[in-house]
């Protein structure tokens, strides 16, 4: 039996918790949403169809 102090153990003895609530990294961060970029959530596919290069016929 060893009288080791636990405290002083590595990380190799530690337990972590990997449930299905733990989080490492979130799926999207903010700044990669159209708010993160400073432009507005509505969409205008038909201005950009419209605006085809004249190539494109």
């Amino acid at each position: 039996m060893s009288t080791e102090d636990p405290s002083s153990r590595g990380d190799d003895d530690r337990t972590v918790d990997l449930s299905d609530d733990f989080v490492v990294l979130p799926e999207q961060t903010s700044d990669d949403t159209d708010r993160g970029w400073g432009e507005t959530s509505t969409r205008d596919d038909d201005w950009w169809l419209a605006e085809r290069p004249p190539h494109w016929g």
